[in-house]
């Protein structure tokens, strides 16, 4: 795994989420891939059950939204990039996410794990210094 397979992969992520339907799937996660949505959800299981899925978050493939990524890290067969999604125009959502992905020996996805961050979302004390 390298820098330049990981930017295909996540061009092909956004492309898959901008694409009717959910064919694309199986170009980027294996058939038993795993896809968790948040560090302590329940990972959803299998390509089939990762299709539901996908079709139950979007709103459509013409759903409008900007999506800045950078690769953060890539060691062995792990990928951790950065993301901001805004949604709407003008913007009515938006937030920031961590992923992590493990990939099999074909390049695809077998182990998907986000870390989704809102604005607003910090501890209700948060350390200041003081």
């Amino acid at each position: 795994m390298d820098r330049t397979h990981v930017d295909r992969w996540l061009a092909g992520y956004e492309q898959a989420w901008r694409t009717p339907g959910t064919d694309a799937l199986v170009t980027l996660f294996t058939e038993d891939a795993s896809y968790q949505q948040g560090p302590y959800w329940t990972p959803v299981v299998g390509l089939p059950a990762i299709a539901r899925m996908w079709e139950k978050q979007r709103e459509g493939p013409d759903e409008v939204f900007q999506l800045t990524s950078e690769i953060v890290a890539v060691d062995g067969d792990t990928a951790v990039s950065r993301h901001e999604v805004r949604y709407g125009d003008p913007v009515a959502q938006e937030y920031r996410d961590l992923w992590v992905m493990r990939f099999a020996d074909d390049g695809r996805c077998r182990s998907f794990e986000e870390w989704p961050f809102w604005p607003g979302q910090q501890p209700a004390n948060p350390p200041d210094g003081s």
